[in-house]
């Protein structure tokens, strides 16, 4: 059944597509970061920049990080149009990844994604169609391929979806409408919906829709009759949380990428709408060639590869099982699992620090080592605290004070609930190392916050 699988076919037109929508996407994504200044804001202004455990040694490269952005935006485009496509797409994913890596602090879960569908592509023959390549070589050129090139794509969606919708299905955003009721209330002066978005019951319609919407909508698309109504439910449900929410263009690469679930008709009748424009066809790639792959050793080892990424895609978001406590409080797990705007999280942390053997101290300001958006997001992140507490060991060290040691006095309110302490302040940091542990001095959260 599973050889029978990867026997079946399918348009290639509907992997240029996304390829094609992709890399636009992408290179329109970093033109406005670079526009909206960030590079500067997140990667070079900063004196000290938050790693990620065991890439510790990717770091910004100074006024370079200019040439890293270009060099990913001209790989986005070569991927759109299929230029030099296998160069380009490993360019793309590795400076990419690279972006993403440099500094945790701007960590989204869309980023992710990012770097996870284009690893995927790098495996795809995404250039036998509708490509400069396929233009210019007839021996790349291809109408039709396995069509588990196509469902992976979709798979990878899916899991997003249906991942944020089983966040969903806990005691704060079911029962208590949290975070909802923090956020929508800053959206009161809006035109029409303002005035409702202060009501209780609209905070419970945003969150218990939220959570349905998550948990369907892939099932929607997947079946043609629900199709159009599951998209139009899409662009809807981004439309509005790009209104309500500043997460960038994250709804616009979902709306987007949820076109792949349509027929290859469609993408056929917008590829060809494009070279029209261009003063060309599609009929240049309809020769009726498949791309029947080589069932050989590489090819296999391939397939197996790529189903453990899947695989380990599937069970990493559900590592926070292997930690007690509650996740939000201690985030132990919360990364990397499609958890979309659970929590709002707010604190303050003041470190002190001492002489080992003079015992002198020193109350540290956070401004003189961390931008405003830095301190915040250290504020209520353990492992941010625990970073910059050896950051500024290492600091005093060099200044001259003897083995210094670090503390904390940290508190933090998660979703509405009144502020309590949350570092033990009496553990020095800085004898403290980073690993994949349960983190023992993040002190007890005193509620509890039930389901997944």
């Amino acid at each position: 059944m599973i050889q029978n699988y990867f026997k079946q076919y399918t348009s290639a037109a509907t992997l240029a597509f996304y390829r094609l929508a992709f890399g636009l996407m992408m290179l329109l994504s970093l033109i406005r970061f670079a526009s909206y200044g960030w590079i500067k804001k997140f990667y070079i202004t900063p004196e000290f920049h938050f790693t990620y455990y065991g890439f510790e040694w990717v770091k910004p490269i100074g006024n370079y990080t200019y040439v890293l952005f270009l060099i990913c935006g001209i790989a986005a485009l070569f991927v759109a149009i299929g230029y030099k496509y296998k160069w380009a797409i490993l360019t793309f994913f590795l400076s990419f990844t690279y972006i993403e890596l440099m500094d945790k602090t701007t960590y989204l879960n869309h980023y992710y994604f990012i770097t996870i569908i284009s690893f995927i592509l790098l495996f795809l023959p995404a250039n036998c169609y509708f490509s400069i390549d396929a233009y210019k070589n007839e021996k790349l050129r291809f109408e039709k391929v396995p069509a588990w090139n196509i469902d992976i794509l979709k798979l990878l969606l899916a899991l997003v979806y249906f991942y944020a919708g089983l966040a969903k299905l806990n005691s704060d955003w079911l029962i208590e409408a949290m975070p909802l009721k923090i956020w929508l209330p800053n959206n009161s002066n809006l035109p029409l919906i303002g005035p409702l978005l202060n009501q209780n019951w609209v905070h419970y319609a945003f969150s218990w829709t939220g959570a349905i919407y998550d948990l369907i909508i892939v099932f929607l698309l997947l079946y043609k009759r629900t199709r159009l109504f599951g998209f139009i439910l899409v662009v809807v449900f981004h439309i509005l949380t790009k209104i309500l929410f500043p997460i960038g263009v994250f709804p616009y690469v979902m709306i987007i990428s949820t076109l792949i679930f349509f027929d290859a008709s469609f993408h056929k009748k917008v590829l060809n709408f494009i070279a029209r424009i261009f003063a060309s066809s599609i009929i240049l790639f309809e020769n009726g060639k498949e791309k029947v792959p080589n069932f050989n050793t590489s090819y296999q080892i391939k397939i197996v590869f790529i189903s453990c990424f899947v695989t380990f895609q599937l069970l990493f978001p559900f590592r926070y099982l292997c930690y007690p406590n509650e996740l939000f409080w201690t985030e132990e797990g919360f990364r990397f699992s499609w958890r979309v705007m659970l929590m709002e999280k707010a604190g303050y942390a003041t470190f002190t620090v001492k002489d080992a053997t003079t015992h002198e101290e020193v109350r540290i300001n956070n401004s003189h080592f961390l931008t405003a958006f830095q301190e915040k997001q250290m504020a209520f992140q353990p492992d941010f605290i625990l970073e910059y507490a050896h950051h500024l060991h290492n600091y005093y060290q060099q200044q001259g004070v003897n083995d210094p040691e670090v503390y904390v006095e940290s508190y933090v309110a998660l979703n509405g609930r009144l502020s309590q302490k949350y570092i033990d302040s009496k553990i020095n940091l800085a004898k403290e190392n980073e690993s994949f542990k349960h983190k023992t001095w993040i002190l007890p959260f005193n509620d509890e916050i039930k389901g997944f």
